[in-house]
């Protein structure tokens, strides 16, 4: 009866080029085309802004792309997600993506912290903070969530809560892209008038020739960190991704906050500078700041001096504003720092406090800087924490497409993201013409967001083929095979990425084997092992083994997690070689030293004694291994002391509860037998057993992974288990048992 209701309402749709269903106004697209795009737009905002909308959907058909209008008052994330269900099934040019306009229902996803790329919360705490904006919702129709409810707190009545359905899929692949034009607003603003100007802007834009000649790439203070070899080798690969960029006549810039004790504003003199066309942005970031400078990196006295004094005023203001004894808080930092009673005098003093207020306002990008800021790069790529947070009425990402720049499209993050992401993944299909969205959906995790036009794309000569193909040639083989034969980066990269789903499961492992040893292209390579990684098989160990020595610091990198998160002893061995093989790299060995308090302790202090201590050719052999067996031992009196603590049965709930979850960031395989064993046994809480499942989802490619599914199937045969038990059992099988691609 469902499926004859839905075939019912689009015959309805599909019969007349604009009809009413329902109060609900639909414009069909006035081409015919492969595939179609949705404007998807709340009454009020049409009405306002109709000849605007109306223009905006000429102009992407101008391209060739058909395109839907909807309009409706929107009342829930269902209803739009029906809509754009409907157009994306449809026989004849389905939905390739969506844009929502407006007053769109914000989904607030819960229980999937897994799809993002770092965000680990407390859900107990106020659920518009432990749940992550994100719409994925709308476009990847595999996930399947279950309402929970509406917020009612005045200004997030736009926000509804669902979690993700235990028997949905259990990762991210979306159908279609989506992004969003919702401008941040201040008091007193109307973002419709916002919204009106940002689709005469794109109408504009879209009509001049917008070739990406001229690139710059940004990193600030603290992140990966701050290590030369991380920024050193995205160079290099940026520079393989992005060849023509090299040559004369075109531009390629890297900044870095070493360059300037106030770098934004030589970052704001090239996002200003005329032909300008991507600024990819990585830092850390708030919903009102893009971080950039910290402290001065400096040596000499003076300047050194002065960051003390900065340091200890901040603290004092700090703790004054808090309420707190601040003679308790000064004898505590002389103490510490062994400072007198000069280094506090100018505390509170006006004087200081309105330098101090300035030098912190330049070493950071601030929404005023932003805000009709004559920006002029098309697309930009903040590759932050929180800048893209769109729920929420200010956010900083948004002022770069939404207000008066030069700027179409930005890309951003709704919540906190992982440092060691692989930004640049593919980013050099842009340059030939691909969507952003297209870009974007090969790329995104939960929070991933695109604000403004999804169908914005650089001109080329491959434009018009490569966004066909990347909508209608996803199954494809032929094509692929076709295309990776061109010598270009990431279009190589894009053809494993489709034919390792493609291709017999032997057939793709071998070829991204073939393609990680014989490429010269670093994001080939890291496409290839990141592939591989589905896989789990023979070609993946052989190849996760040699990586640990790519000339390209990021694959040294993602093997140190993989080494750790594969959790098998024949590799511990590897892990201690990058003390000898690459300490000169800090993001590896931080991972590296991480990585100590997951390896079995004997198997470890076997392999510091055979490749450091013994090895004569060393510097500082003995000194070294000595460390590291005192971290081993220690590590392992930790471990032994939070399995204690989780399989104590007397302790309280709350207390084993705190250990589990450590699990979820602290995968250590050693704890698998300890969770089986808590999540079988019917005589322990329910929210025990719930947590030790969900824990042990995250271990994804764990060598335990067939104990992990074996304890679940347990549970699953159970015909009289808990159901929330049961429910938690199927979400953490799917997890750990499916993977994308494979």
């Amino acid at each position: 009866m469902r499926n004859k209701k839905m075939w019912s309402l689009a015959f309805a749709i599909f019969a007349f080029g604009k009809v009413t269903v329902q109060a609900q106004e639909i414009q069909k697209p006035g081409i015919k085309s492969a595939t179609s795009f949705a404007i998807v737009i709340d009454k009020g905002t049409y009405q306002y802004a109709k000849a605007e909308v109306d223009a905006y959907k000429k102009a992407v058909e101008k391209e060739g792309l058909g395109t839907y209008i909807l309009v409706e008052q929107w009342r829930s994330p269902d209803q739009v997600k029906a809509e754009l269900s409907k157009l994306y099934t449809q026989k004849e040019a389905k939905l390739e993506g969506a844009v929502f306009i407006g007053e769109i229902p914000i989904p607030m996803i819960r229980d999937a912290q897994f799809l993002t790329s770092a965000f680990k919360m407390n859900q107990k705490i106020r659920w518009d903070k432990s749940s992550v904006p994100s719409d994925r919702f709308y476009d990847d129709f595999d996930l399947n969530f279950d309402f929970i409810r509406q917020d009612t707190a005045k200004g997030r009545e736009q926000y509804f809560y669902y979690s993700l359905n235990a028997a949905s899929q259990q990762f991210i692949e979306m159908d279609i892209y989506s992004a969003r034009i919702k401008p941040p607003v201040l008091a007193g603003e109307d973002p419709k008038v916002k919204i009106k100007d940002y689709l005469h802007k794109v109408v504009r834009l879209r009509g001049e020739d917008n070739p990406l000649t001229d690139m710059i790439a940004s990193t600030g203070h603290g992140y990966n960190s701050n290590a030369i070899n991380a920024v050193s080798g995205e160079a290099l690969a940026l520079k393989s991704q992005f060849p023509d960029l090299f040559k004369p006549g075109n531009s390629m810039k890297f900044l870095n906050y070493r360059n300037s004790e106030f770098m934004k504003f030589n970052l704001l003199t090239e996002l200003k500078r005329p032909g300008i066309d991507f600024a990819y942005m990585t830092g850390h970031g708030t919903p009102t700041l893009q971080l950039l400078n910290g402290y001065p990196d400096v040596s000499s006295p003076q300047p050194s001096m002065q960051n003390v004094a900065r340091y200890l005023r901040s603290k004092m203001r700090s703790a004054k504003e808090d309420g707190r004894d601040l003679e308790k808080v000064k004898s505590d930092f002389q103490a510490s720092l062994g400072v007198n009673d000069k280094w506090f005098e100018a505390a509170f003093s006006e004087a200081s406090i309105a330098s101090d207020s300035i030098y912190n306002d330049n070493m950071d990008m601030q929404i005023h800087d932003i805000k009709d800021g004559g920006i002029q790069a098309r697309l930009v790529y903040l590759n932050s924490c929180l800048t893209g947070s769109f729920q929420l009425e200010n956010y900083i990402a948004g002022y770069y497409p939404f207000s008066t720049n030069e700027n179409i499209v930005a890309v951003a993050n709704s919540v906190g993201v992982l440092q060691d992401l692989w930004p640049a993944e593919l980013m050099g299909i842009l340059q030939h013409g691909a969507r952003v969205g297209h870009w974007v959906k090969q790329i995104a995790y939960l929070e991933t967001h695109i604000l403004g036009d999804p169908t914005f794309a650089f001109s080329s000569t491959r434009k018009a083929a490569l966004n066909e193909a990347l909508a209608t040639k996803t199954n494809d083989a032929g094509y692929w095979k076709t295309l990776l034969k061109t010598n270009d980066a990431d279009l190589q990269a894009l053809s494993l990425v489709y034919l390792s789903r493609l291709l017999p499961k032997d057939e793709a492992s071998n070829l991204l084997k073939t393609y990680y040893f014989d490429s010269s292209y670093e994001t080939v390579r890291m496409e290839a092992f990141q592939l591989l990684r589905n896989f789990e098989d023979k070609n993946y160990f052989e190849v996760l083994h040699a990586a640990k020595g790519d000339s390209y610091e990021y694959i040294r990198r993602r093997v140190a997690y993989d080494l750790a998160d594969f959790g098998g002893d024949d590799f511990v061995k590897d892990q201690i070689s990058f003390y000898v093989s690459d300490p000169h790299s800090e993001r590896v060995s931080y991972r590296t030293r991480w990585n100590l308090q997951f390896l079995n302790p004997a198997l470890a202090h076997d392999a510091v004694n055979e490749l450091i201590r013994n090895n004569k050719a060393l510097v500082h052999g003995d000194t070294v291994a000595n460390k590291l067996d005192q971290d081993i031992d220690y590590h392992a009196k930790k471990t032994a002391a939070a399995l204690a603590i989780i399989t104590d049965v007397t302790k309280l709930d709350k207390d084993r509860l705190s250990e589990i979850n450590s699990l979820r960031l602290y995968r250590n395989h050693a704890m698998i037998p300890a969770l089986t064993a808590i999540a079988i046994n019917e005589a322990d809480s329910e929210e025990v057993r719930k947590t030790a499942l969900e824990v042990m989802g995250w271990f994804s490619i764990s060598v335990r992974r067939p104990e992990i599914i074996a304890a679940c199937d347990t549970i699953l045969s159970r015909a009289n288990d808990i159901e929330a038990v049961k429910k938690e059992a199927l979400k953490t099988k799917k997890r750990v048992s499916s993977k994308k691609h494979s």
